[in-house]
């Protein structure tokens, strides 16, 4: 009898303890993803104050192109350098000093409001971006896991990590374009307000569960590397290829959108250059949740299909010149565009082997963030020789194609079965 009271007891006490594991996980995985979105914000938050920094420094559009685009040089040389460590030293001890490195590039840029330090701030900011994408993605999948338990979908997990880094990049310039239009201080206030959310949201994050089962003995450290089955690295390409071209059309939102609507449309509102930005990232986030459950295929094909004509559209209120058509060009520019990021995220992240998740993930992310600001520079040289809304025709037109074609490239892939063969 006393044995089964004391079975009894030991299976109340397990059952107690997984409800609590279940609940530190849950806490982990919503701290990590605003956490994630906060931080994705914060890389964003100089959109609608470009305008602001020019006309008190008299940058021309090509400066302001490099202020924006060195952001590329700190994620770049993160995600090649420590976007895969996560996967030897615990989520946690990334993420963490990830975050904390953008409340230093939140201080740079109180304290160092030139150009020098616009440069600094934004590359720092970079490097924490680079170390958070690759890392927060793999953290909200495990922690996801923690949950549900092993053997659940990962949509979920993926779904939120992809709308908390799209939506995060448009909930900046929303929050900053209100604040420039209507509060004080338009260069401080808003990175003061990021900077503390911030160091409120790493506390959160360094109480959460560690997830990573870290390799003993530790590996000795070595830069990125593709770390894909050489049978997925055709797939894995061809979809950082197509998270590319897609993250190419929101740079335009996150950099030189606020000058098109100042110089073409003659629109010098702060809030409207938030808006709007916050409108095209907004539309990709939340077209991803509404698909949630369509395939891979199916998303392939529905993205570039509403692409296509927002871009269209954008280019067609530009050469009107029309706010509103530029503006919903803008929304089914973020909803294809955020569809094809995903696919392309789903297809690359297939490809990876579990103990190397963040280390593939960091490869795409190193591609992506590639397309979000190179081309950019390209287009604010472009700008000083043509029209602005002839340099963005000829941009769409080279977007379209490449999301097209690598798209395909994915799907056909897919369809001959060039996945690794192991659960999601």
């Amino acid at each position: 009898m006393s044995s089964v009271i004391t079975a009894g007891r030991e299976h109340a006490r397990n059952r107690r303890a997984h409800a609590r594991r279940r609940r530190h996980h849950s806490f982990g995985f919503w701290a990590a993803t605003a956490a994630f979105l906060v931080n994705m914000a914060f890389s964003a938050v100089p959109t609608p104050l470009y305008v602001l920094y020019q006309h008190r420094d008299h940058f021309s559009t090509i400066m302001l192109t490099v202020v924006y685009a060195v952001f590329a040089i700190g994620v770049t040389a993160s995600l090649f350098f420590g976007g895969h460590i996560s996967d030897w030293v615990g989520r946690k001890g990334v993420f963490v000093p990830a975050l904390l490195v953008n409340v230093v590039s939140a201080l740079i840029f109180l304290i160092a409001p030139s150009l020098p330090g616009l440069l600094v701030a934004r590359i720092i900011s970079g490097v924490s971006v680079g170390l958070t994408t690759a890392t927060a993605t793999a953290y909200l999948a495990e922690l996801h896991l923690g949950v549900l338990g092993e053997g659940s979908s990962s949509r979920r997990a993926q779904v939120v990590a992809t709308a908390a880094n799209l939506g995060g990049i448009g909930f900046g310039p929303l929050v900053t374009g209100l604040l420039a239009q209507y509060a004080p201080q338009p260069l401080r206030l808003p990175y003061i307000l990021f900077g503390a959310v911030l160091l409120a949201l790493a506390l959160l994050v360094a109480v959460s569960p560690e997830t990573a089962k870290r390799p003993v003995p530790p590996p000795r450290y070595r830069p990125q590397r593709v770390a894909v089955p050489m049978h997925a690295r055709g797939m894995f390409f061809a979809a950082t290829a197509a998270g590319m071209a897609a993250f190419a059309v929101y740079g335009v939102f996150n950099s030189l959108a606020p000058s098109f609507l100042a110089g073409t449309m003659h629109q010098d509102s702060h809030a409207v250059a938030g808006a709007v930005a916050f409108a095209a990232f907004a539309a990709g986030a939340l077209t991803q949740i509404a698909m949630s459950r369509v395939g891979l295929h199916r998303t392939l094909l529905v993205g570039p299909l509403v692409l296509i004509p927002g871009l269209a559209l954008l280019v067609g209120g530009m050469w009107l010149p029309s706010l509103t058509m530029f503006v919903i060009g803008g929304l089914l520019t973020g909803a294809g565009g955020g569809l094809a990021f995903r696919a392309a995220l789903t297809a690359a992240g297939s490809t990876a082997p579990p103990e190397s998740r963040a280390e593939v993930l960091a490869g795409f992310f190193l591609g992506a963030y590639v397309g979000l600001s190179l081309p950019v520079v390209g287009l604010g040289i472009a700008t000083q020789y043509a029209p602005a809304r002839t340099v963005m025709l000829v941009f769409v037109v080279i977007v379209a194609i490449a999301v097209v074609l690598c798209t395909r490239v994915v799907g056909a892939q897919h369809d001959r079965g060039e996945m690794p063969a192991r659960p999601e």
